[in-house]
Order: structure tokens, then sequence, then C-alpha cells
């Protein structure tokens, strides 16, 4: 079951042509791909947080990681058992941004598997289309990918993601095959109070892009006690345009009349609420924090908390921290939860 070089082929020339369609988008060329720019277009019908913005940028970080030379290094890591019978991996996706479950599909196909997909109603439109690109380079991948609208049947194994809710259901349902199951995830920042400018701004990206709604978008910031709010709402404003997207408005409005009611203590610029919570999850518009006295015990206390916790943010990102503004732009060794997909297909 070695990785098929016809199917690797058709995965680069899909970046290809996700990194033309994007270049040319951004630049206003009228020779861009008018299907593509349709679909782009339906999927914002579908799901008012997809905005053209938002699904430019996904497919944009795919073009550019689906290049010949990436694949390859990520699929050295591997040994390929060439006399695997391929099996038929059920995956459930998430809509909560735009082509959340590709990595997931595209692992299930370089592992020579077959994928049964079950699409979030969120998330209807991309991948369909993608899928039929990839089939038209390469027609043998007909047999290997199919989408269904109700209940999984006839699957070897499984990847499911969803909330801590459906997580239940999940395991319910597809605890007697082999199976990863993904719950609830956020990311959060670090801060020193000696961040630049720049870094701060950088940061504005993890809070902003999706609006908030994806497991790798930062959530709460740690700052240290006696932290100056002042240098991160300077750095964010440049993300004031946000609250001109009526979800967006809508949930702000929504969450700051709960909080004043309430009479927590907030600080707002106008598109931002930060509150100090516990949590690591707070609602869209709203971003929580906590202060910290020292941080090697914030360390420890962020272990502990790493099954919640899907990357960490921060100025130096040492180990396995992530630079501020690159939440967003995983590489394709870069797994969810933490769990190695690859590996586990390649063991089915």
């Amino acid at each position: 079951m070695a990785p098929d070089r016809n199917t690797i082929d058709a995965f680069v020339k899909l970046g290809k042509y996700l990194t033309d369609f994007c270049d040319k988008c951004y630049s206003n060329d009228p020779e861009v791909d008018q299907n593509l720019k349709e679909i782009v277009a339906r999927a914002g019908h579908h799901n008012g947080w997809f905005t053209e913005d938002n699904v430019l940028f996904s497919l944009q970080q795919w073009g550019e990681l689906l290049t010949e030379q990436y694949i390859k290094d990520w699929l050295d890591n591997y040994s390929f058992q060439t006399e695997n019978e391929p099996k038929t991996v059920g995956i459930v996706m998430a809509g909560n941004i735009p082509l959340v479950g590709f990595h997931d599909f595209l692992s299930v196909l370089l592992s020579g598997n077959k994928v049964l997909v079950k699409l979030s109603s969120n998330d209807k439109v991309l991948l369909p289309y993608l899928s039929n690109f990839l089939i038209e380079e390469e027609p043998s991948l007909v047999d290997k990918i199919e989408f269904v609208d109700g209940k999984l049947e006839n699957f070897d194994a499984v990847i499911a993601t969803g909330s801590n809710n459906t997580s239940r259901y999940f395991e319910y349902y597809f605890g007697k095959k082999p199976n990863i199951i993904r719950k609830n995830r956020n990311s959060v920042a670090v801060l020193s109070g000696r961040e630049s400018e720049e870094e701060l701004k950088a940061l504005g990206e993890d809070i902003f892009r999706y609006y908030g709604l994806g497991c790798r978008n930062v959530s709460k910031i740690y700052v240290p006690k006696e932290y100056n709010f002042d240098g991160l709402f300077n750095a964010l404003f440049h993300y004031k345009d946000i609250i001109n997207q009526h979800k967006y408005a809508n949930n702000y409005d929504y969450n700051k009349a709960v909080y004043l009611m309430s009479e927590f203590k907030i600080l707002d610029n106008g598109f931002l609420i930060l509150k100090e919570d516990d949590s690591l999850t707070s609602p869209i518009s709203a971003l929580f924090y906590s202060y910290y006295d020292d941080e090697s015990t914030l360390r420890k206390k962020l272990q502990e908390m790493e099954e919640q916790i899907q990357c960490v943010v921060s100025s130096d990102a040492k180990g396995n921290d992530v630079n501020f503004g690159d939440t967003q732009k995983p590489s394709l060794n870069d797994y969810a939860d933490g769990i190695d997909t690859l590996e586990f297909l390649l063991k089915l």
C-alpha cells in the first residue's frame, strides 16, 4: 500500500490550481476560474461565516501545502506496507471553518485507503468540487471517494470531529471500530508584556481569522500581573472592520449586553470584549484572559490541560509553541489533537 504516484500527482496539480486561483482572485485577474469563483460564493451563501476572504485564505493555505516537496517530506516519515488491503475510512467532518476536514481526506487517500465522507451541513460545496477536480486528474479516484448524506455504514474505521457533546454519541456509535474521535479544543497565547506591536498585530490574525471559530484560534490569553492592555488594543485596532460582518456584530452586541447586565468587569474596544475568565472557551467577539505570576508555573498548568489545548502561541515559540500569526497555517505533519492520523491509517 505504497503511496500511489498518480494520487500524489493529482493533489500536487490541485495545489497549483488553488494557488493560481487565489493569485488571480487577489489581483482581480479577469482570467480567474469562474467555476471555482461560483463555488466560493455558494459556500458563503450556505454559511454566512464563510466570507470570500476566509474561504480564499483556506484555499491559499492548501495551495501552498500541496506541493511535490512538502508531500514528499511528509510521507517520507512513514513506512507504507504494500501488502495491506485498502480499507474504507469514514470521515465525519466538522463545518466550523472552510475545508476543516481536508487533512483527514488527504491522509486517507494518500495512505491508499478509500474515503467515505459525511459532510457538515455548514460546509457542503467546497470539498465535492475539489474532489471532482482530483477525479478528473486521476480517474481511478472515482472508486476511492464517496460522499454520504445519511448514516455512515460499511466502513472499516472512522475519523469523527465534533463537540464534547457529539463525541459521546460518536464513541457510542463508532466505538467498536478503529477510530479517532476529536472533541472541543482551544488555543491560547502566553504574553510577557514585551511583545512588539507587530507581534500583537499578528496575534490578531490568530484571534480573528475565521471569526475565532477554529480550534486553532486563540480564545484565551495569559498575561503577567499589572499587564497594560493598551498596547494590545492599539495593535488589534487593525481588525476593527470585523464588526461590519453582521453575524459577528450580533454576537458582539449580545455578549456585551449579557456581560454588562451581569455586572462583569470587561474591557471593550468597540469590536472585541476582553473578560477575565478561567475558561479556555470564549464566545465569538470575546477574548478571555487570566493573570499569571510565574511563567514556569503557568507552563506546568498548560501541560496539565494539554488535552483541551490545540496550540500555545508565544513570542519565542519554544518547544511545540506556535509563532504569533501562524496558528491557521499548520504544516502537513501538524495533526489535530496531536494524534498522528497517517500512522493510524497505515496500521489499519
